[in-house]
């Protein structure tokens, strides 16, 4: 695996490191040994899909607040994503800041989130299917969110969304 941090700290996208023959490839997506020589202690004590059947599906901004704070590694087993980490840690300086990824099932890569930080994608594909690794695991009742369009963040979104829950349309801005 290869570990690439981003421009907020503790934000990392994880390349994986496939081996391939006639066979097709083999590629190792998680290792806590790994991951902790790389600096990120993770091992995930629960794992979740989203499945998402229409194209501009957007699912976020979702975290939760201290002290039911997740740590999450999201990948993509089937379509593809714009995968978005917004810092809510007011003593960052990257406070506010967002960073993207786009992750698919061919490119097997995968974006590490910490606590603190907004979590979201817009699919990109039909038939997208997102699967997390989250620690500690979920706690229901703890969950927090901001709007996906909130002018403090600025994201630019590859495109509208085309699907939102109620919810997720009701965040308000964090401003």
């Amino acid at each position: 695996m290869r570990f690439i941090p981003t421009q907020i700290a503790g934000v990392v996208r994880v390349d994986a490191d496939p081996r391939s023959d006639e066979r097709g490839l083999f590629a190792r997506l998680h290792c806590p040994e790994e991951f902790a020589a790389a600096g990120i202690p993770f091992e995930p004590a629960q794992t979740s899909v989203s499945r998402n059947p229409r194209p501009h599906t957007l699912r976020g901004m979702h975290y939760q607040p201290a002290p039911h704070g997740e740590t999450k590694l999201v990948r993509v087993t089937r379509g593809r994503i714009f995968d978005v980490a917004i810092d809510l840690r007011p003593a960052s300086p990257t406070f506010r800041r967002w960073t993207a990824a786009e992750l698919s099932a061919e490119n097997l890569a995968a974006l590490f989130i910490p606590e603190g930080i907004a979590h979201g994608f817009l699919t990109l594909e039909p038939d997208t299917d997102v699967v997390y690794q989250i620690a500690p695991a979920y706690r229901p009742g703890h969950e927090a969110g901001v709007r996906w369009d909130d002018p403090a963040f600025a994201i630019a979104w590859p495109a509208a969304p085309a699907l939102i829950s109620d919810r997720d349309a009701a965040y308000p801005d964090h401003g």
